[in-house]
């Protein structure tokens, strides 16, 4: 496991393919969701289907596999009464990805998230969690640090990235975009938990994100429909690597829901325009499995 065979593939202009969704891959593989943690208990109650569903995206043709801990985030889990598991659920979740990438040419990306960082929390109050979770997943052994920004506000977007930026791991970092009066706007029309609702221009988050953060960007949880205009607006502000990992459906605490039938061929055509705008990792996010991994893997050859 090292970063370094991505380093070399991104700095010759190479595609890398990051694996797909977790959380609705486990509930179709029968893994039980939780009402409070959605998939992230699932590396404690059912750890061989864990590891399984990342083996099932390494042989699907990964380059890239990201822990489990979408959902152990600390603020999430104080809230739900697991403040003395954090540590226990966010380790077993990389011990499994790091079994599974055993003596592959995989790494392994360690996925922080702004999973339960509500905006009514306020922003000191997410600082801690996101340098607790940063600091298990670094010294438990991940390869890179992948910053899983979903439906968050550009502020806390903004805080996510400042508690990364004195670790020694390389930083990608993933955010939502949404179509809102004919225009990508940063945002997702997520109304889990909350009804607060705020758009803001993509092109002015970006240049101010790019102030703190040099690494990767990724448009990630999105509307496959909104994926495309959304990586050439960050194309026009952003010098950098570009990825991809759109969603399909929608979720319904617990559950992910599938509301269309796009096949796996159709996924490749639409990465592919992707490549052509500039975009060097692409992968999916919920809904995507490992079908659609396996289809998209030939863009890396």
């Amino acid at each position: 496991m090292s970063y370094s065979f991505i380093k070399q593939k991104l700095d010759q202009g190479r595609v890398v393919i990051l694996d797909g969704g977790i959380g609705a891959e486990l509930e179709k593989s029968g893994a039980d969701m939780d009402k409070d943690l959605w998939c992230g208990k699932c590396s404690v109650d059912n750890p061989e289907l864990v590891r399984k569903v990342h083996e099932r995206y390494i042989d699907a043709g990964a380059d890239v596999i990201t822990t489990n801990t979408y959902g152990t985030t600390p603020i999430s889990m104080k809230q739900y009464g697991y403040d003395n598991l954090i540590e226990k659920y966010n380790q077993k979740s990389v011990q499994l990805a790091k079994e599974a990438a055993k003596n592959k040419n995989v790494a392994i990306a360690g996925s922080v998230s702004t999973f339960g960082s509500f905006y009514r929390l306020g922003l000191k109050a997410m600082i801690p969690g996101f340098k607790e979770q940063i600091k298990i997943l670094s010294e438990e052994g991940v390869d890179l640090i992948i910053l899983e920004a979903m439906s968050s506000q550009a502020d806390i977007v903004e805080t996510i990235i400042e508690c990364s930026s004195n670790i020694s791991l390389p930083v990608w970092l993933s955010i939502s975009c949404v179509m809102e009066d004919k225009k990508v706007m940063l945002g997702y029309n997520d109304t889990v938990d909350t009804d607060t609702h705020i758009y803001e221009s993509l092109e002015v988050a970006i240049k101010n994100f790019t102030k703190l953060h040099k690494g990767p960007i990724l448009i990630a949880h999105s509307d496959i429909n909104v994926t495309g205009q959304a990586i050439k607006t960050a194309k026009n502000n952003f010098d950098g690597v570009l990825g991809a990992y759109p969603n399909r459906g929608y979720y319904e605490k617990p559950h992910w829901k599938f509301v269309d039938n796009m096949s796996p061929e159709d996924y490749l055509n639409e990465a592919k325009s992707w490549v052509k705008n500039g975009v060097q990792i692409i992968g999916g996010c919920c809904g995507v499995g490992v079908e659609e991994i396996k289809a998209i893997s030939i863009l890396k050859d």
